[in-house]
């Protein structure tokens, strides 16, 4: 397929592109703010597009290969280790002041991620992060511990009625980005201070036979669950929570429910909470960008993560901005999800951006979806997932 250049020439503009994974009504917002720049600079045609997650990495990277691709793209933090080490990405540092860079956030993490010494993405949002949301119309309080969770279930309508499809969580469990959060919950992580992989562990077992117990010791979740399935029982009120990220919460308010957020419940063994991956999304530029052009994007990129821009996503989108002077600002922190999201945030761990953990999502699905159907048991598969980690980095390393 054909992929947009760099500058194509119209009738009298030339088209600058950035390439997005962002909902429709987000990218609505954001050619809005791009027309709005556009203003200023009416020599050229500023041009959102949608590709999938997937898609835009892929086809980003064969597209700036050629010397051709969109001038800049937003996405998580995780792509910037595969995209810099291609060197398909600019480093960014030398164009913005420290004055500039010190007005993002830096606790619980940096917003403005570096990568082997150097800057990469300026973050416009923080968080993209996992939080438990609830039916507000079937539970009023979220539990706090997981054996709150299970106690309330015993005595709840939802489990008292007529139906047996009925549950109190549901979630994508078998999807190795959405159970991370308890191997955290565990005590343990998915790589080392080395950033080797770290799966043949207590807490990676404890953690899979942890999810695995919910669902067939005490019945609070389904035996067999992936997103959509999860998604359609929330929506359908037939579980009363859910463990999703941002990204769904927006369907579950136009469709009429009432929700709240919280925290993922305390694992009762650790006392400790689940920890969520948290990434930092933003803009990258296209390395093959030159001269006024590049002039252009970067005072394009000043004004998408601007303070004036921030909020507004922020406040149409429950987004948490990366800018300390918006983080807290208080118009913000009356909407209760928003500040809800922020408390979640706080206990997460930042996504990591090494290209090795692509490597061992793909290590990890196999074996720990083989525990839900009965082909692993949890000292199992953490063998087998760990021992494929390592051969998928070794392979793509040499």
């Amino acid at each position: 397929m054909g992929f947009p250049l760099l500058g194509c020439l119209g009738s009298s503009q030339e088209k600058l592109i950035l390439w997005s994974s962002l909902r429709p009504v987000e990218r609505e917002l954001l050619q809005k703010k791009l027309n709005e720049f556009g203003e200023d600079y009416p020599q050229y045609q500023f041009q959102e597009l949608f590709y999938s997650t997937e898609e835009l990495r892929t086809n980003y990277i064969i597209s700036s290969l050629a010397g051709k691709g969109p001038a800049l793209i937003h996405g998580a933090s995780d792509n910037i280790g595969p995209l810099s080490e291609l060197k398909v990405i600019m480093p960014l540092e030398s164009f913005f002041s420290e004055a500039f860079l010190d007005s993002y956030i830096t606790e619980p993490f940096s917003a403005n991620t570096k990568f082997n010494g150097h800057l990469f993405q300026i973050a416009d949002r923080v968080g993209n992060h996992l939080c438990l949301v609830y039916n507000k119309n079937l539970l009023t309080t979220p539990p706090k511990t997981f054996s709150e969770l299970i106690e309330w279930w015993k005595t709840s309508s939802l489990n008292q009625s007529d139906e047996d499809d009925n549950y109190a969580l549901a979630w994508n469990y078998t999807e190795p980005f959405f159970a991370v959060p308890f191997i955290g919950g565990f005590n343990g992580w998915i790589l080392d201070k080395d950033n080797s992989p770290t799966l043949n562990t207590e807490a990676v077992v404890k953690a899979s036979q942890f999810i695995y117990d919910l669902a067939h010791q005490y019945e609070v979740i389904p035996k067999e669950c992936d997103y959509e399935t999860a998604n359609a029982l929330f929506l359908d009120g037939k579980s009363a929570m859910i463990i999703n990220g941002p990204w769904s919460w927006g369907t579950y308010i136009k469709s009429g429910m009432n929700i709240g957020l919280s925290r993922i419940p305390k694992i009762d063994e650790t006392g400790n909470w689940p920890t969520p991956l948290v990434a930092p999304l933003g803009y990258m530029i296209n390395v093959n960008l030159k001269g006024e052009k590049l002039k252009v994007v970067i005072q394009l990129v000043r004004y998408l993560t601007s303070a004036k821009v921030q909020k507004e996503f922020a406040q149409e989108f429950n987004i948490i901005p990366s800018l300390k002077a918006v983080l807290y600002d208080s118009e913000l922190k009356q909407d209760d999800l928003y500040v809800a999201a922020l408390d979640q945030m706080e206990v997460g761990r930042a996504m990591p951006v090494i290209t090795e953990l692509r490597w061992i999502w793909d290590a990890m699905r196999p074996a720990y979806q083989g525990i839900f159907t009965g082909a692993y048991s949890p000292n199992e598969a953490a063998k087998e997932m760990q021992a494929l980690a390592e051969k998928l980095i070794q392979e793509n390393r040499e």
